[in-house]
C-alpha cells in the first residue's frame, strides 16, 4: 500500500512549524505586562509566561525584554505583533463571515493627559467617542505634560495628550492640535481696553505661572529665552498647579497670567477676563499624543488614535 504524499507546493504537519498562542502574546504586548495579560484572559501568571517561553522557544529568538516588573517588545517580537493582529483579525472575518456576529472593539483603555487638553479638550471628544465606540471603557488621568510622558515611559498608560516634547528616542509624538497662549488680566484692570501691551511693562507686573513641568510653562519660558529674558526678569507673584486656580486669582487681583486660550474661553466671553497679545513675544505651543513605540498599541488604543486622526480639532479662534 503506498503512503499518502504531499500536494507539491502543499506543507505536511511535519515542515510546519506553528506559532503558538498568538492571542496570549499580543495580549501581554499591549498591556506590557504578563499578570495583566493573564487577568486578561483568565490565566494564571504561569501560563502566560509558559506561552510565551513556547512561542520563543518555536521561534528560536526572544519577543520581549524582561525589565523588572515591565515587558518590552523587542525588534522580532514587533514585527511578530503585526503579523498577530493580521492573523487575529482573519480569524475575527471568518468566525463573522461564518456566523453573522458583527465584531465589536471593546476593552478598557487608560489615557494620560496634560491639563488643557484633559480638561478643555477630552470632554467634548469622548462625548463623540463613547457613542461610537460603547464598548471601550475609557480612564483617563489628569496632570502636568511631563508626569503624562512618564506615565507613557512606565507603561502605565497607552497614550498621552501633552503640550510638550521629551527627549526620549523611544516615544512617538504625533501633532493633533495648536495652542495659543494670551495674557489675562482681571475686570477693573487699568489694561482692560487694551488689545496689546509691550513685555517691558509685563516685566513690572506681579505674574501667577503654572508650576514647573507644565507644558505652558516650558512654552512660556521658551518665548522668553527669544525675546532676551527669562523669569528672573519678571515680578512671580505666585505658581499654581492649575489652571482654574490661576483664573480665580486673576479675577481677585492677585495678579496676571499668561495662559491657554482654551483655557480661559468661558472666562473671556463672560467679560470676567481680558485677553492682550504681548509685543513680540510669540507663545504657540503644539498638542501631542504620544505613545511609547516599544510597546504595542491595543485595539482600544488604535481606535482612540485613528478616531483623533479622523477628527481633527478646532484651533482657537
Amino acid at each position: 500500500m503506498k503512503r499518502a504524499t504531499a500536494t507539491a507546493g502543499w506543507p505536511t504537519d511535519a515542515t510546519v512549524t506553528q506559532l503558538p498562542h498568538l492571542e496570549t502574546f499580543a495580549r501581554a504586548a499591549e498591556l506590557s505586562s504578563f499578570t495583566a495579560a493573564a487577568r486578561l484572559l483568565g490565566l494564571t501568571q504561569a501560563a502566560v509566561s509558559q506561552r510565551i517561553h513556547a512561542l520563543e522557544t518555536s521561534l528560536g529568538m526572544a519577543v520581549f525584554h524582561r525589565q523588572g516588573g515591565t515587558i518590552v517588545l523587542t525588534e522580532a517580537g514587533k514585527r511578530l505583533y503585526d503579523y498577530a493582529l493580521q492573523i487575529l483579525a482573519l480569524h475575527q472575518e471568518a468566525r463573522q463571515s461564518i456566523t453573522g456576529e458583527e465584531p465589536l472593539v471593546a476593552g478598557g483603555l487608560a489615557l494620560g493627559a496634560s491639563t488643557v487638553p484633559g480638561e478643555h479638550l477630552l470632554p467634548a471628544l469622548l462625548a463623540v467617542f463613547h457613542q461610537r465606540y460603547p464598548g471601550i471603557q475609557l480612564k483617563a488621568d489628569i496632570s502636568d505634560s511631563m508626569q503624562v510622558i512618564g506615565q507613557v515611559e512606565r507603561g502605565q498608560v497607552q497614550l498621552g495628550l501633552v503640550g510638550r516634547k521629551s527627549e526620549n528616542p523611544q516615544l512617538e509624538f504625533h501633532h493633533i492640535a495648536t495652542d495659543r497662549m494670551v495674557l489675562v488680566v482681571p475686570q477693573g484692570h487699568a489694561w482692560k481696553k487694551r488689545k496689546e501691551v509691550s513685555l517691558e511693562k509685563l516685566c513690572e507686573q506681579p505674574l501667577i505661572l503654572r508650576e514647573s513641568g507644565s507644558g505652558l510653562r516650558h512654552c512660556f519660558e521658551k518665548s522668553l529665552a527669544e525675546c532676551g529674558k527669562s523669569l528672573r526678569d519678571l515680578n512671580i507673584a505666585l505658581e499654581l498647579g492649575s489652571n482654574e486656580a490661576i483664573k480665580e486669582a486673576v479675577q481677585r487681583g492677585i495678579g496676571l497670567a499668561v495662559l491657554s486660550t482654551y483655557a480661559v474661553d468661558k472666562e473671556v466671553k463672560s467679560g470676567r477676563l481680558h485677553p492682550l497679545r504681548v509685543t513680540g513675544l510669540r507663545c504657540d505651543r503644539e498638542i501631542f499624543l504620544v505613545w511609547d513605540r516599544r510597546r504595542a498599541l491595543s485595539p482600544p488604543a488604535r481606535v482612540f488614535k485613528f478616531f483623533l486622526e479622523a477628527n481633527p480639532i478646532a484651533e482657537p479662534s
